[in-house]
């Protein structure tokens, strides 16, 4: 496996291999000990699939309290995939990276807990996988306004299809709770 750091700490970029011959190809998704290696902590306690339209932008999303670390990855078509942090105090604090995520380019995104996570979909639908390290809990469900002028993020889309939460999400300067920086 391949991986690539990223400008923010801890958030990694991973290109699982791929084998292939003339009927296919096999690739591992996912292997604990290979994953704790790489300092991706486990365990995951539930995975998620949503399937999206061109257009729709989900995001930005975190919880607090209950954080979740997320390994991402697209199973069918591509996404344009932002991880921000979002920790009070972090020397990153407001920093984002974002990340093409395809069917073809078969990369994963580990995005650590203590980042709000979002992304827009590039190809006519996409098919989207997340492990997750918590479980979802609906009250600590949090989110910052996916167009925030502070972030200034270069999203791929002027008038995205929203949900009405993601519409109505705080600035992140805005935001009344958010997690806390841990060294």
């Amino acid at each position: 496996m391949k991986v690539l750091e990223t400008a923010l700490p801890g958030v990694l970029l991973l290109e699982p291999q791929r084998f292939g011959d003339d009927r296919g190809f096999f690739m591992e998704m996912f292997h604990a000990r290979r994953y704790a290696e790489l300092g991706i902590p486990g365990p995951f306690v539930q995975d998620n699939f949503s399937r999206s339209m061109k257009g729709t932008l989900r995001g930005l999303h975190l919880q607090e309290p209950n954080g979740q670390g997320k390994l991402v990855q697209v199973l069918a078509g591509a996404v344009y995939d932002v991880a921000v942090d979002v920790r009070r105090g972090s020397p990153t604090f407001g920093r984002w990276v974002g990340v093409e995520l395809s069917a073809d380019n078969r990369r994963q995104l580990w995005v650590p807990q203590g980042f709000a996570h979002g992304f827009c979909v590039l190809s006519e639908s996409a098919d989207f996988h997340y492990k997750c390290t918590d479980f979802y809990v609906p009250a600590s469900e949090r989110g910052i306004l996916w167009s925030d002028p502070d972030l200034a993020i270069p999203w791929p889309v002027t008038a995205p299809l929203l949900s009405p939460k993601d519409s109505v999400a705080p600035r992140l300067k805005d935001a009344p709770v958010l997690p806390s920086y841990v060294r």
